[in-house]
Order: structure tokens, then sequence, then C-alpha cells
């Protein structure tokens, strides 16, 4: 028998489901980021250093912070994705190269999504890895192009869900907390090139260029989908309203991504590491190490959360580089459009996933791929991150609605964060 629902019960209701509306281009960017490559990068920094690493996830959340909010107004500010708008201040070649850097990085992180998915997924049910990596790139596809937007986008919201495996992983093994602790406030740092390319593949698979580009991209989705809305500089009537959103979005979002990555380090660190293996070769190694030292299901866990993480982070990948080509060559773009309509987009987004899937396929080596594209991710951020800060601090391209100064602060920090942390792997590399 049912019971009634009280006024209290009510409100509560309502005010869960304003908070679940308030996240979406935010959630599911911070989810993104935790994708098979930063499964991949953050279990070897556990397997590797133990507990040594979790520092670099409280630090770069509030980089991330800065650096997402500021591509996030930019596309709620102006209606127009990065692309677009960088050229309005950057000469044509620099937002071609610009954009050249963000399709390689996302096609090699394509391909070492997909290959890890395959495997993750050959561990549970018994296949050929390649089926399973090429079944999932063209499902991601087919989802993309024939389920409208306004859809797609609460199954992407639904999919974060599959992050908390991790959590479910760390319950279930026994972790050190006092050293995991101590890995937050009292770092060890090491210099050694081991040490530095593991810290810049962390910084890479967290402050990504795709990641920008996708939030971007989102928001002005999010403008064509809702009637009301439109882009800030031609309704100021929304300028708080939405302002206030994008910061509970973008907050939550990261925040998210950062305690998945902390609870991913933590695991492999309890597990891995503490019984010797300090190197693995695959995120499907990863979880299968984990069977006979934290049992079936922390194993069974770890596998599929690679696996749904994987099916989230593809159509941003993809989605991210199709976006800025289609841009770039002022194609009719959007995830919002018929096959019939976006022919020239789908087809360029269908090429990035072809791309993906051929280099899954190609034998390449499943870790060094992951922690590559994550070094790959880091160096190329870099410049990208100039042109988001140099236009959310714009009055010209902003119309006045430029981030406030403690934005500022973070996004610059963030940017040379990451130019710092490039300059160390060179150094190391030299020496």
């Amino acid at each position: 028998m049912s019971t009634p629902s009280t006024p209290a019960t009510a409100d509560f209701r309502a005010d869960d489901e304003r908070w679940w509306s308030k996240l979406g281009p935010g959630l599911i960017t911070g989810a993104a980021d935790d994708d098979p490559s930063g499964i991949a990068t953050y279990s070897q920094a556990g397997a590797q250093f133990g507990y040594a690493l979790g520092w670099t996830v409280v630090l770069t959340f509030p980089l991330m912070v800065g650096i997402q909010l500021a591509s996030a107004r930019i596309g709620r500010v102006t209606g127009r994705n990065l692309t677009e708008t960088f050229t309005r201040f950057c000469p044509n070649w620099i937002v071609a190269g610009l954009v050249v850097l963000l399709l390689v990085a996302n096609i090699i992180n394509l391909a070492a999504d997909l290959n890890a998915m395959g495997h993750a997924a050959a561990l549970v049910l018994p296949a050929l890895p390649a089926w399973y990596a090429a079944g999932f790139g063209v499902v991601s596809l087919l989802l993309q192009v024939f389920v409208p937007y306004d859809q797609y986008v609460r199954v992407l919201k639904w999919l974060t869900l599959s992050l908390l495996a991790y959590v479910g992983v760390v319950l279930a093994v026994d972790v050190d907390w006092a050293a995991a602790a101590r890995g937050i406030y009292a770092p060890q740092i090491q210099w050694s090139q081991e040490f530095v390319t593991t810290v810049v593949a962390v910084l890479g698979t967290t402050i990504s260029p795709y990641l920008f580009f996708w939030q971007a991209s989102q928001e002005v989705e999010e403008i064509r989908r809702v009637p009301e809305d439109k882009p800030l500089r031609r309704a100021p009537e929304q300028v708080r309203r939405q302002l206030r959103r994008l910061r509970v979005d973008t907050v939550a979002g990261m925040g998210f991504s950062n305690l998945i990555a902390f609870f991913i380090i933590t695991a492999t660190a309890a597990t891995l590491h503490a019984h010797g293996q300090t190197r693995i070769e695959t995120t499907a190694q990863a979880a299968a190490a984990l069977r006979p030292i934290a049992g079936d299901a922390a194993f069974v866990l770890f596998a599929l959360g690679v696996v749904g993480t994987g099916m989230l982070a593809l159509p941003v990948l993809a989605g991210s580089a199709a976006d800025a080509v289609a841009s770039y060559f002022r194609v009719r773009r959007g995830l919002n459009l018929t096959l019939s309509q976006g022919l020239s987009f789908y087809g360029i987004l269908a090429a990035a996933m072809a791309l993906g899937i051929a280099g899954s396929l190609s034998g390449l080596d499943p870790i060094a791929a992951l922690v590559g594209a994550a070094v790959i991710n880091a160096v190329i951020s870099v410049p990208v991150m100039v042109a988001v800060m140099i236009a959310a601090s714009s009055p010209r391209v902003m119309v006045g609605i430029v981030l406030s100064r403690k934005w500022k602060v973070l996004g610059w920090l963030a940017t040379a964060a990451m130019a710092a942390a490039s300059l160390a792997l060179l150094v190391t590399s030299i020496i």
C-alpha cells in the first residue's frame, strides 16, 4: 500500500529534482575525465607509488574547476563553442593548429580507451577483446547519431553512476587510511623521470583539452535544447541564475571526478602495491590482479567500471573532436541534428570513431597508449588553456561578463601548473 506524500516529502523530492536538473555538462565532463585512460593512469600511479600520489587529485581539483568553469562560461555567454570563439581573436593558423592537436590527442585517446574496454569486457564475458572494442565504438556512434540529444544526455548522466564501482572496490579491500592521508597532506616528492612522468600523466588525464571543448559545446547544445535559454550576452536577466548553475554543475562534476580518481589510486595502492605488484600493462591486468588479492567482487566491479566509464567517455572524445573540426570548416553541427540535417557533422564524427577503432585494433601497447595519451594531453593542454583564459577574460569576447578575479587566478594557475609539469618532464627526459 502506498504512503501519501506529505508537503515535506514533496518539497524534498522537488529539491532533489532541482539539484539533479542543475547537473549536466559539468557532471558529464567530470565523469568522462575518469575514462579508461584515466583509470589506467591512476591505477599505475597507485601500483607504482602506493599512496604517495594522493596529493595530485587534491591539487588538481581547484585547478580543474577554474579552467572548466572558464570554458563553460564561454559557451553559455557567447553561444559559441571554443573553436568559433578562438577565431575572434586568434589568427586562422593558430586555430587550425589547436584543432589539429585536439583531433590527434582525441583519436589516440579513443583508440586507447576502446582497447582497454575490449580487454576489460573479455575478462568478464569470454570473447576476443577486438570484437568488444569494435562493438563498443559502433554502439556509441549509433547512439550519438540516432538518439535525440535530450534523451541521450540523460543516458550520459546516469552512466556517471558507473564510476561508483570504484567506491565499491575500496570498500572491498583493506586500506591503510593513515598512509592514504599522508599521501595527501605530507607527500614525498621524487625527482626521477618515472615519478615526474606519472605526475604529468595524472595532470594530463585530469586536465585534458577535450574536456574544455566538450563542456563549452554542451553549454551551446543546452541553449539550443531549452527554448527559454539564450546566450547570456543577449539575455542579461538570466546571468545570475545561469552563472550560479554553472558553478554548481562544474564544482560537483570536478569534485566527483577527483573523488573517483582518489578511490582508484587508493584501491590499487592497497592491493597491487601492497603485494609488490608495481607494474601493470593494461587496465584489464589491473582488474585481473585484484582477483586473488581482493576477491571476485572487486575484480568484477573494476572491470565493469572500465566499460561503463568508457561508454561515457567515447561520445565526449569523438563529439568534442567532431564539433571542433566542423566549426573550423563552418559545417552545420550538433548532436540535436537528425542524420539528414547533419550529414557532414556525423560524417566527421564517424571518421573520428573509425580511426579510434582502427587504432584499438592495431596491436598498440595498451598501458603505453593509455598513459601516453595522458602525457600528450598534458603537453597540448597548455596552448589551449592559454587561449581559453584569454577568451574568458576578454570584455570584447564575453561582452562584459568576464571571469571574476578568483576564477581568473585559478584558471591561470592551472595553465601554469600544466606548463611547469610539461617542462619538468622535458628536463627529466634530457638529464
